[in-house]
């Protein structure tokens, strides 16, 4: 197996102010500090067997305490996010020990496990990525977009890495592992909140409006993000810049028995393409021009429960 060269790049300085960053600055400072601070409790408070007690629903479908579970899984917290400083699902997942995340130009990144990666399809189809219970695995080159998987993860719930085989529970692409992105429920996100990121790596700004009711709660967000291109070791720019908006929403409710959950994202963007381009070609000269990406996902859930404890749960994504 021969794995793709990762070229070795480097952000280009320049002034992180903006000034189309400044009124939203002023938005951040007139939210009240119950709305801009996740309510997390802080993970040194816990105990050994608080921590051992954590729940998590990757290894057998159904929600366990980390300590019973059997297999080897990773949970990535929100706290543990929040910590890092990471800006987007790739850089989050590196705080897994059980991934290699390897990143190929300023917005595409090769995620794998068991030592198995490169940018080519020879990994990437061997590990099944889930957002809420939906697969992102695109048939197109056997693999993830992951510059196309933005969200909030402020909305973030925690992240469960599941390593070795998968495949009897989950069906396929977990050859190496599973990676499950759970996102915080709509009553657990209520009020106003608006986030700000600047840097020499690019710029971001987001909000978020949740609304909770008697009987369920829903919130809506909006994200545009600049990313900026990047440089080689010798000086050279490299075409990798990318820029993308994205609106989604997410409604939990109940009634009797029943809960149903429903949500949706839809997302544009347009990406550089650096040499030698996304598609290579030996002995034909291709002319190399941005990318545009967009895309729409649905996807709904509902759960009965019953008197003994049981419960049945069906779920469709679009």
């Amino acid at each position: 197996m021969q794995l793709s060269p990762v070229p070795q790049v480097f952000p280009p300085a320049r002034p992180i102010g903006r000034a189309w960053l400044a009124p939203l600055a002023l938005l951040v400072l007139a939210l009240p500090a119950h709305a801009t601070v996740a309510d997390i409790r802080d993970m040194a408070d816990l105990s050994i067997e608080e921590l051992a007690n954590i729940q998590i629903t990757s290894v057998s479908k159904k929600s366990e305490s980390l300590s019973g579970a059997a297999g080897s899984v990773f949970v990535i917290t929100a706290d543990d996010i929040r910590r890092s400083g990471a800006s987007s699902v790739p850089e989050a997942l590196r705080l897994a020990p059980n991934l290699q995340v390897a990143q190929v130009s300023g917005y595409g990144y090769a995620i794998s496990a068991r030592g198995l990666n490169g940018s080519n399809n020879s990994a990437p189809n061997k590990l099944l990525v889930l957002i809420d219970g939906r697969s992102v695995y695109t048939p197109l080159f056997s693999g993830v977009f992951w510059d196309s998987q933005e969200m909030m993860l402020e909305d973030v719930e925690r992240i469960e890495v599941v390593s070795g085989p998968g495949g009897t529970l989950w069906g396929v692409n977990a050859v190496n592992g599973v990676i499950n992105i759970i996102t915080r429920t709509a009553r657990d996100t209520t009020g106003s909140l608006a986030s700000l990121e600047a840097g020499t790596r690019g710029d971001a700004a987001a909000f978020r409006q949740g609304t909770a009711t008697a009987n369920g709660a829903w919130r809506v967000y909006g994200k545009h993000l600049e990313r900026s291109h990047t440089e080689l070791a010798n000086g050279g720019r490299v075409n990798d810049a990318r820029h993308q908006s994205q609106l989604g929403f997410r409604a939990d409710w109940s009634r009797g028995d029943d809960s149903f959950s429903v949500n949706g994202n839809a997302y544009k963007g347009v990406s550089q393409q650096p040499e030698p381009g996304a598609i290579s070609v030996s002995g034909t000269s291709l002319t190399l021009g941005d990318i545009d990406a967009s895309g729409v996902n649905l996807t709904g859930g509902w759960i009965r429960k019953f008197t003994d404890g049981s419960s049945i749960s069906l779920q469709a994504y679009l």
